[in-house]
Parts: structure tokens; C-alpha cells; sequence
């Protein structure tokens, strides 16, 4: 599922179309660019590394980096001339020009979509497992009830395991839903009240709200709020703006969590709910390959289009932002719905990826079932044998994933099936509070850790967003695998997992929830990147080369 971390507050944020920004809001966009050996923050010093690479006169190459997710918009000003093309292919013919047995794959493939449309919503795993073993062991006919259960004893046992969570996941899903409209009331209230008092047409400026006396405590404590913004900031969220424009604007927002827990209720948990007819495959078939269609965007591009920018929006256009990696390729492979992605569609994915020429597949997605791990084990095994690297989040559920397991895993029986994986948790700006409140986190499982909390990036309609959650940190780390790869291809895939590992940032807060306790830097990757490359190429390195010192002086540092 590609679950963001919603928050509900009064200060919410919101869509930017294109506009200059100050100085203040550039650097809220850009603040996990910044390098953490110079600003004591723990950015990924983007930048820096590119300085580095032009002064050393380093030459880069196109990488391909395969985005799984909900769909990206390919035509956004700030992705479009980053997107990939199959140069094998010809548009629009009807034809499968390429013979890769996926016809008109221009920028990509769509696994959740069928001839007649596409796959939005779908249910979580737990609810696709209630209801196939409803069917066996709870159906009306008692006597095959009892004879299913003698059948498939492990299936009956499982079905008792999860079908109190289920049930439990259900009524929390209804409770939340109650909540977050009574949260929504009451906000909105406040403000309509304040609106009455103060003009709800009145545009809000510090004079005229000084020159206002409320009539009640909650106006008054509203009144103070706005104050206390817009003296703090000229680009306040508030001043220039009528009580109506703030209603709709924290309504609009407000849709994001509000829709997330309805689609619980009417998607997600929904037993009586199965869109896989859509697509038309045999799914009960987990070999079969084609099937699925070319509209890669899908009906909602929001969270790929997001995690797209970040890898790879274009660098210095003098529009939007800046991504990660810059002579990159952006393929776009959807395969998660609004609900959890299907183990079948994951493997697909992977596979159609390595066979298009990817060299990096992100992963933003994860579910807490997997009936087909098998198959997505065997495609992270096939991507390993053909020297990509794989980037996946850890997930956002503030949970140990070593015991609550997040698929898809890289452990099968306590054993890393792959060697060029790398699971990323969240981190925030916050040197004392390193890990973002809602990252899981593992001292097998994770990795490293990559900035997730408030990622201003692209969304579409030609936007940007802040967004937050390990699906924001896990593009920074494939961008920067891209950025250190396209200057050293000469590196495997492996050789690049290792060097982001050894190059990170240590912090002590994250040395017992995660294998290394670091955060990725790619001005360290790229340096350590061409000292190995150096080495493989019979080129003798530069004295200063990176060294484990890296680990030592940040631990020096203060927290």
C-alpha cells in the first residue's frame, strides 16, 4: 500500500502551483539537500556532490531508475523531459515493435489495468485472505466447512489468526472515520464562527486583525494564532486570504484523510469488493506474465508522481524543485492501487523493469501479508542476478519490521535474498529526534536511513507538495544510488548498496534500529564511489580517499 502519514491540524500543506518562493520557503523545500558536515543537519548534501563531481571534471551517464507505484504524471513540466522512452517502440501502432510481449509500452507498464480500464481502489491482503477463506471454511454448507478444514489445515489456522485483526481493523476503521468528520467540524467551525465575526469575504491582513475584537474565547484564541503566523512569516498561510478561502483550503486538504478512512470502509476492508476483474488476467496463475495495458498514469498519480520528482525532476529549469539524481531516466511501472499491492503485480513489476534496462527499481510500497512472497522473492533474486539495485521503504507504522514483518521482505528463514537490496526508514531534520515518529525501523531489517518528513516535490496538475513518510525517503536513496552510479557504472550493483551503507552520516539514535545508524550522503558515496572505481580500473586514488573517520568525527559531533 502506498500509505502516507496524514495529519490533521490547522496549519496544513497545501498544493503550490508554480511561484518565485522567499528565501525562507526555498529553504523548507530544499532543507534535505543541505550537506550535514556543514549545516549540522542531516541532509543528503545534494549539491555539494554535484560541485564535487564539476570540479573534479567527472563525466555522468543516462540511468534508468524504474518507479513502482500508483502511476506518475509523465507530462508534468518538471518530470516530462525526464521520463523514459522505449526506443524499441513505436506509438500508438497496435504493435508489440520490441517483442517484449507488452504492446505500446511507450513510458512504461500499468499491471493493475485491463482492456476496458483501470484498477483504483482494492482491498488490503488481510481482507483478500478473509475472503478466500471465508468461502472455504465459513461458507453455508457446514459439511464442506469441516471438510476444508481437515484439507487445508494450515489455511484454517491462519484464517483463525487473522480474522479477529480483521475484524478488530474494521471497527477502528468506522471509529477513525467518526473521528477525523468530527475534527473537520469542529476546524471548520471555528473559522465559519471567526468568518462570521470578522467578514467572512474580508481578507485577512495584521492591521485588520488588530483592529478586530472577537466576541468569544474561540475566535479570540484563533485571532492570536493567525497573529503570531503572520508576524513570524511574510508567506503566512493565512494572510491574504478570506475565513472562506481557509475553510475550503483545510477542507480540501482535510479530503486526503477523510478519503483515506472511507476507502477503509469501502474498499480496503470491503470482503464484498474485488476490482481484479478489471484486468482480466488469471490470477490465480502467478507465472503469467502479460496482461495489464500501456495508461501508466492511472486515475491517481499523486504518490508516483511524488516519489518520480524526487528521484529525478528535472535539475535547474528555474521551476518547481530540484531532484535527487540528474542524467536519469525515469521508468514508470504501476502497480499499486489505493489498497495493497498484489504479490503477483510486485514480481511483474520487478521483472519488466530489469528486462527494460532499469539499473535502480524504487519501492514505496509494503503490506503486513504476502501469499505469494515466493514469486516477489524470486524476482528480487532475478534483479540480483542481473546487477540492479533495488531501494524499497521501510514502511510507516512505527513498528520493529524484524519482528512485524513489512513486505516485501529481503529475508526468507532469517536469510537476505538479495545482496543489492536496501530498506530505508525516515528521518527528520532533527538531530535529537532522528527518526521520524512514524518510521518503522529494525536492526536486520533497515538499512539506512534518508529525509521523509515534509519532501516538497511534484504532484499533478503541473504541482508540488510536501508530502512525508518512508515512501519519501526511500526515493532519496534510490536518487542518490542514481546520481553515484551514472558518474561510476563501471561499480555493481552490490559495490553501490555497500558504499551508501559505509558513507552515511552515523547518528547514535539510529545505531539499534537499523543495521549501520546512519543517513545517506551522496557527496560521501560519490567520493568513496570514485575511490573503488579507481581501484577497479587499476587508477591510483587520490591520498585523501573517504575512510571510516567518516563514522568517528560524526559521532564527535554534537546531537
Amino acid at each position: 500500500m502506498k500509505k502516507l502519514v496524514l495529519s490533521l491540524s490547522l496549519v496544513a500543506s497545501f498544493v503550490f502551483a508554480q511561484e518565485k518562493p522567499s528565501a525562507e520557503e526555498l529553504a523548507k523545500q530544499n532543507w534535505y539537500h543541505v550537506n550535514y558536515a556543514k549545516d549540522n543537519v542531516y541532509g543528503v548534501a545534494t549539491e555539494d556532490a554535484y560541485a564535487y563531481a564539476q570540479s573534479k571534471g567527472l563525466k555522468s551517464t543516462p540511468i534508468i531508475v524504474a518507479v513502482i507505484d500508483s502511476g506518475i504524471e509523465g507530462d508534468h513540466p518538471d518530470l516530462q523531459a525526464n521520463m523514459w522512452t522505449n526506443p524499441k517502440e513505436i506509438p500508438g501502432n497496435g504493435i508489440d515493435d520490441d517483442g517484449n510481449g507488452y504492446i505500446d509500452d511507450i513510458h512504461g507498464w500499468n499491471f493493475i489495468g485491463g482492456p476496458n480500464g483501470d484498477v483504483e481502489h482494492d482491498n488490503t491482503e488481510i481482507t483478500r485472505l478473509v475472503r478466500e477463506y471465508k468461502a472455504l471454511f465459513d461458507s453455508k454448507d457446514e459439511a464442506a466447512n469441516k471438510a476444508n478444514q481437515k484439507k487445508f489445515p494450515k489455511k484454517y489456522a491462519e484464517y483463525q489468526k487473522i480474522l479477529p485483526k480483521y475484524k478488530e481493523e474494521y471497527a477502528l476503521a468506522q471509529m477513525n472515520l467518526m473521528q477525523i468528520e468530527e475534527e473537520i467540524k469542529q476546524i471548520t467551525g471555528v473559522i465559519e464562527n471567526f468568518g462570521k465575526e470578522y467578514g467572512e469575504d474580508k481578507v485577512i491582513s495584521l492591521e485588520g486583525l488588530k483592529a478586530f475584537t472577537p466576541k468569544s474565547d474561540a475566535t479570540k484564541f484563533l485571532k492570536e494564532q493567525i497573529i503570531e503566523s503572520i508576524e513570524a512569516s511574510e508567506r503566512s498561510e493565512y494572510a491574504g486570504k478570506t475565513p472562506k478561502d481557509l475553510i475550503n483550503e483545510i477542507k480540501n486538504e482535510a479530503s486526503d484523510a477523510l478519503n483515506y478512512y472511507k476507502g477503509k470502509a469501502d474498499y480496503y476492508l470491503n470482503l464484498e469488493y474485488d476490482p481484479r476483474s478489471i484486468v482480466g488476467d488469471n490470477y490465480n496463475d502467478v507465472n503469467e506474465r502479460i496482461y495489464g495495458n500501456n495508461t501508466t498514469e492511472g486515475p491517481d498519480a499523486l504518490h508516483g508522481t511524488h516519489v518520480a520528482g524526487i528521484i529525478g525532476a528535472v535539475r535547474n529549469n528555474g521551476i518547481g524543485m530540484n531532484g535527487v539524481a540528474e542524467n536519469v531516466k525515469i521508468m514508470n511501472v504501476r502497480t499499486v492501487p489505493d489498497g495493497d499491492e498484489r504479490d503477483k503485480d510486485v514480481a511483474n513489476a520487478i521483472r519488466y523493469a530489469v528486462d527494460n534496462g532499469a539499473k535502480v527499481i524504487n519501492m514505496s510500497f509494503g503490506k503486513a501479508y504476502s501469499p505469494d512472497k515466493q514469486a516477489v522473492w524470486d524476482a528480487i533474486k532475478y534483479a540480483t542476478d542481473h546487477n540492479v539495485l533495488l531501494v524499497k521503504a521501510a514502511g510507516n507504522d512505527n513498528a520493529n519490521i524484524d519482528t512485524d514483518i513489512h513486505y516485501p521482505t529481503n529475508f526468507r528463514n532469517g536469510h537476505p535474498v538479495s545482496n543489492s537490496l536496501l530498506t530505508v526508514g525516515a528521518s527528520t531534520p532533527s538531530n535529537q529526534s532522528i527518526k521520524a515518529s512514524f518510521s518503522n525501523f529494525g536492526k536486520q531489517q533497515v538499512d539506512i536511513f534518508a529525509p521523509g518528513v515534509e519532501i516538497y516535490s511534484t504532484v499533478p496538475d503541473a504541482s508540488y507538495k510536501y508530502l512525508q513518510g518512508t515512501s519519501m525517503a526511500s526515493p532519496v536513496v534510490a536518487g542518490v544510488a542514481a546520481l553515484v552510479w551514472s558518474y561510476f557504472p563501471n561499480l555493481t550493483a552490490q559495490e553501490i548498496r555497500n558504499i551508501l551503507i559505509e558513507t552515511g552520516n552515523y547518528n547514535e539514535n539510529l545505531k539499534d534500529i537499523s543495521t549501520h545508524g546512519v543517513v545517506v550522503d551522496a557527496l560521501k558515496a560519490l567520493k568513496k564511489a570514485e575511490e573503488v572505481s579507481n581501484a577497479k580500473a587499476g587508477v591510483t586514488a587520490p591520498a585523501k580517499a573517504e575512510t571510516k573517520k567518516n563514522k568517528k568525527s560524526s559521532k564527535k559531533r554534537k546531537k
